[in-house]
């Protein structure tokens, strides 16, 4: 989106009043009295006051928990009562607050330019606030003399500014070999501008790709061809032609689907595209063959419910290190535990895991998987030094979860018995249910080596080692019925058509362990 400024003569000078920023003192510090997480307000102590502080700048705040400092980055918001006693923050700590007055915040640089110009305590009305700007980037401003020069192309006696959110627009050319350079240059004689449908919305998104420019709108994917043009037959068919033309004809790709208001969405590998489109409630991948749903593949219902509701906006890149597209989507009221960050493998064609952290921006670089977070930077499957713990995200343990369906026979009401894994020690069960049943939890194996120990693994339902599987029996824990047969303190197996069961294990320095097969045994039900 341009804004446009029409001159009369090419020489024609723009005067222009902005508010100064040199005032804003960089570097000032002082001490946390309070932190009101409900509005992210940070309030200074008194003692401590600090000046010329206002929105956009940078704050480094440490927080001091049991004896532990953790350094947060931030920016200022807005300022309440003043810019000595309280500002409000864009985000909020990783950590909870706790009163402590070696608790300290520094303001910073201006890092966030969305308020300004504007005005800051301390600024006047001086004379050195005003600037000078011209509509060419040479126009001899210190030369002895200064004329009108050249008339312009044309003058509005009404002049106003126009927003034209679904528009392209181009300048002049750029040679570097021969040292022409006219990108300042915007010919309203010439054939420069391009218009999109504005029905399917603003134009969200471009990346050049060959010799096209595919443009993302809220409502529409379409291409625009480079420096040539498309000529239709009567059939309809189109042939390709060279024409002095930068900006050529427009073709949409087959499907209503856009980008919605989320470019940040938007990820590539190769000649594949992927994105998402709030307002269908889709995952998209644009390829060769156009533009295939691939939220369809297995997840059309979480996509329903979760897309929608993603807030402030989708997050989504390509992994290079697994060859995958993650996709994140962050959901107003976050809590531990949710989630909402997953992954499409191309090799699978479906979606393969879930990810328990929720990134600010997501990349690769050499290979390498990257994702921010609260402006730091981290790389994944890398280990930290001198650490043997897994599925660390952003600081924080979790554990890996898997959960595996047995659908076999669906029709045949079954008795489900035993259950049994390959892969390494230290995996347990956490429920296994069916339509209507569920057992009791099964722990991970321990290697006996004494009799007592013999005798205490009898009365702990637990996986025990066998011909290098772990083996253990599935005891219902569902509360008796009317009309059923319990014998003893409990029955051995759960019925069902089909069985749901959920592994998992702490990762906390255990090292790499591998999950190769779950199975289970069953007979029909009597």
């Amino acid at each position: 989106m341009a804004l446009l400024i029409e001159l009369k003569y090419f020489n024609t000078f723009w005067l222009k009043k902005i508010k100064a920023i040199t005032d804003v003192v960089p570097g000032q510090a002082a001490l946390i009295s309070g932190w009101a997480a409900a509005t992210k307000t940070l309030t200074l102590n008194a003692l401590w006051p600090v000046t010329k502080v206002n929105v956009g700048m940078q704050t480094t705040i440490k927080w001091d928990v049991l004896g532990t400092t953790y350094t947060w980055r931030s920016y200022v918001v807005s300022l309440n009562n003043g810019a000595v006693t309280q500002v409000v923050l864009n985000d909020l700590p990783p950590i909870p607050y706790t009163n402590n007055p070696a608790q300290d915040v520094v303001f910073g640089k201006i890092i966030n330019f969305d308020n300004i110009p504007q005005g800051y305590p301390g600024a006047s009305d001086a004379d050195d606030d005003w600037l000078l700007e011209e509509s060419r980037i040479r126009g001899g401003y210190n030369n002895t003399s200064v004329d009108f020069g050249v008339k312009a192309y044309l003058v509005e006696n009404e002049p106003s500014q126009l927003h034209r959110s679904s528009s392209l627009i181009h300048s002049g050319i750029l040679n570097s070999r021969t040292g022409v350079n006219q990108t300042n240059q915007f010919s309203v004689a010439e054939d420069i501008t391009r218009t999109i449908d504005p029905a399917n919305g603003s134009i969200q998104k471009l990346y050049a790709e060959d010799t096209n420019l595919i443009i993302f709108q809220e409502n529409k994917v379409s291409k625009s061809l480079i420096d040539k043009d498309a000529i239709y037959s009567a059939e309809g068919n189109a042939s390709v032609t060279s024409r002095n033309l930068v900006i050529g004809q427009n073709v949409a790709y087959a499907g209503e689907y856009g980008i919605s208001t989320d470019p940040e969405s938007f990820a590539v590998n190769g000649y594949r595209k992927y994105f998402t489109d709030r307002d269908q409630n889709v995952v998209c991948r644009l390829s060769m063959d156009g533009i295939t749903v691939i939220s369809a593949y297995g997840m059309t219902d979480y996509f329903r419910d979760k897309l929608s509701n993603a807030s402030p906006n989708i997050i989504g890149g390509w992994d290079a290190h697994n060859k995958q597209y993650v996709v994140s989507l962050p959901q107003a009221g976050f809590a531990t535990g949710k989630i909402q960050t997953l992954a499409f493998d191309e090799t699978s064609n479906g979606w393969t895991s879930f990810f328990d952290y929720v990134p600010n921006q997501i990349f690769s670089l050499n290979n390498n998987y990257f994702t921010a977070k609260n402006g730091k930077i981290y790389q994944h499957y890398e280990l930290a030094p001198n650490s043997n713990s897994r599925s660390v995200f952003y600081g924080l343990q979790t554990d890996s979860n898997v959960t595996v369906v047995f659908n076999g026979a669906p029709s045949m009401v079954k008795n489900f018995q035993t259950i049994n894994y390959e892969g390494d020690a230290g995996w347990v069960m956490d429920s296994f249910k069916t339509n209507t049943d569920t057992t009791l939890p099964i722990t991970s194996s321990v290697f006996v080596t004494t009799l007592e120990q013999m005798q205490n693994s009898l009365l702990i339902n637990r996986f025990k080692l066998k011909e290098d599987k772990y083996y253990a029996d599935l005891v219902n824990g569902t509360p008796s019925q009317n009309g059923e047969i319990v014998w003893g303190g409990s029955s051995s197996g759960v019925k069902g058509f089909f069985g749901e069961v959920a592994m998992s294990i702490n990762n906390s320095g255990v090292g790499k362990k591998e999950l190769f097969a779950v199975s289970t045994g069953f007979v029909q039900s009597s």
